[in-house]
């Protein structure tokens, strides 16, 4: 049986500021890291794990493998290399000469790839289980998983695949929907929608907010009416600023990405594309145009 190696992350900088604070390995996907899910995923191939120069074949630390273009790869030991449009190897294997151009895997170069592998990792997801009650008027239209000690207050709506962890508390009166994953002993509270989001553990968002598209590191506190926008008014792809340098994401939805422990005033409005450095924060009322360093 061909074995892997998935050496260790090196400098993460377009996933900065997730990965200011942590490993680009252990960030979470629909509540799992990343790591376990580049696991899962060759084992499930037929690969075992194998250290470094033992192995058949060599892993890119921060690759997101399609399971069709990686069963199509290690099913032909012709194939040398799984490759990028811009020449990045995904995978690679010893003594195979041919190359195979990849269309649906890719690589989690900047932090808004999270959020396209987190919408693969829970839609990709067999089972979704509730582990916690809920009111009675709880309305899902979609696929819910709830964790243990998880408290679910009245009026609200689910839409989508939704994962929220152990002792939270999430509601009254909350909307959320798409690919949204909220990690262990988060609070989403009164009149808060949420739609396509990461939210790692630790983490409030109590009141009157719109969170679209966005990624909130651990113990983030938003201050009452905290927006983030995800939308141009033109409708085109969003560019955010990486190491000086404006990138275009590709996406025509991106709110913003938050680092660990940053606290919004009341009513912060924060542009599209925006990132907030671990343990910043704003003022009651701030419009964050640009991005706040450290």
């Amino acid at each position: 049986m061909a074995t892997f190696h998935i050496p260790a992350t090196g400098e993460t900088v377009g996933c900065h500021p997730l990965t200011s604070t942590r490993a680009l390995a252990d960030f979470p996907l629909a509540n799992v890291p990343l790591r376990r899910h580049q696991q899962a995923a060759l084992l499930a191939a037929g690969l075992t794990e194998a250290p470094g120069a033992e192995a058949d074949l060599q892993v890119h630390p921060a690759a997101w493998f399609s399971p069709a273009e990686l069963a199509t790869f290690v099913a032909d030991a012709s194939f040398g290399a799984l490759t990028l449009a811009d020449g990045s190897v995904l995978l690679r294997r010893q003594g195979g000469t041919r190359e195979l151009r990849a269309t649906q895997s890719f690589a989690i170069t900047f932090s808004w790839d999270l959020l396209r592998a987190n919408v693969e990792a829970m839609t990709s997801r067999k089972t979704y289980a509730q582990e916690s009650g809920a009111h009675a008027s709880l309305y899902v239209d979609g696929r819910l998983q709830v964790g243990k000690g998880t408290k679910i207050l009245p009026g609200v709506v689910i839409e989508g695949d939704v994962i929220i962890g152990d002792h939270c508390k999430v509601g009254p009166n909350c909307y959320i929907r798409g690919s949204t994953a909220i990690g262990d002993k988060c609070h989403v509270g009164q009149a808060v929608e949420i739609k396509n989001s990461i939210l790692l553990p630790g983490t409030n968002v109590g009141h009157l907010s719109y969170l679209g598209d966005t990624i909130l590191g651990e113990k983030v506190n938003l201050g009452a009416g905290t927006i983030t926008s995800n939308l141009r008014h033109d409708g085109g792809a969003h560019r955010s600023p990486v190491e000086g340098r404006m990138v275009d994401t590709g996406r025509r939805k991106l709110g913003a990405i938050i680092g660990d422990g940053v606290h919004t005033g009341i009513h912060t409005s924060i542009y599209p594309g925006r990132k907030l450095w671990p343990k910043t924060s704003t003022l009651p009322g701030a419009i964050v145009a640009k991005d706040i360093l450290a």
